[in-house]
């Protein structure tokens, strides 16, 4: 008979029965999980970490919940096709945000002439838009009253003074389209464009919003208020001092 060995001591049942399973265990073949090794030098398999989800696109909302008609306002008018061949823009939509970008006035608007083509595709007008759409002159009338001797932005506004059959005085317009900070190599840039590189966000996308076009260019021109309104005091100053010299 062997002779026990007084200084061994026995082993735990507990690993005898762990070595027992990591002898039996293999890593799976088929298995699309990532194998990392243990302590014990032996693969285990661990799901893969689930991906974080993507943060929602940034959109123009409101800076405020004040709905009420401030000294600056921005205005967007959309567009649809009149005249035989559709071919001729007439006033279908016409938008005004204060400066915290809430609308202040958002009308359909019934042009004078048959509407041949709605232009839905970027105007975002449809037919029923039109069903109980107000007059031309109703809403050319509330317009005026509504911009009267305040500072309007927009881009490319005279576009919309076109349709609207209406001007503003140049000394209150701040057209996103003209300001000289913003043409790339002389010429004008898409409200898209300078949405995108000033404010991060994508407008535009597919139809057109005329609320989210004038909240845009309300916020491009409110990030460049100070120094836009300061270079306009200098064009009228010098404009001034010009005039007294001749």
């Amino acid at each position: 008979m062997e002779a026990k060995n007084p200084n061994r001591h026995p082993v735990n049942p507990n690993w005898a029965q762990l070595q027992q399973k990591l002898k039996q265990s293999r890593p799976s073949v088929d298995s699309k999980r990532t194998p990392y090794r243990t302590a014990l030098g032996k693969r285990k398999e661990r799901p893969e970490p689930e991906p974080e989800p993507l943060p929602p696109p940034f959109v123009l909302t409101p800076t405020s919940d004040d709905c009420s008609l401030t000294n600056v306002i921005a205005m967007d008018c959309e567009m649809v096709g009149v005249s035989s061949q559709g071919n001729k823009s007439a006033l279908g939509r016409v938008t005004l945000v204060n400066e915290w970008g809430n609308a202040v006035y958002d009308e359909y608007v019934r042009p004078l002439e048959r509407v041949v083509d709605f232009r839905t595709e970027i105007s975002g007008i449809r037919p029923k838009d039109l069903w109980k759409a107000k007059s031309f002159w109703a809403v050319q009338k509330k317009v005026a009253e509504l911009i009267k001797g305040r500072i309007l932005v927009g881009h490319s506004l005279s576009n919309d003074f076109k349709a609207l059959l209406l001007s503003h005085p140049k000394k209150d317009i701040r057209d996103t389209s003209e300001y000289q900070p913003f043409l790339r190599e002389g010429r004008r840039r898409a409200l898209r464009d300078l949405a995108a590189h000033i404010l991060g966000v994508k407008i535009q996308i597919k139809e057109h919003c005329s609320i989210e076009d004038a909240r845009a260019a309300m916020f491009i021109y409110q990030k460049n208020k100070k120094e836009w309104e300061r270079n306009i005091k200098k064009y009228i100053k010098s404009k001034r001092k010009l005039k007294e010299h001749e």
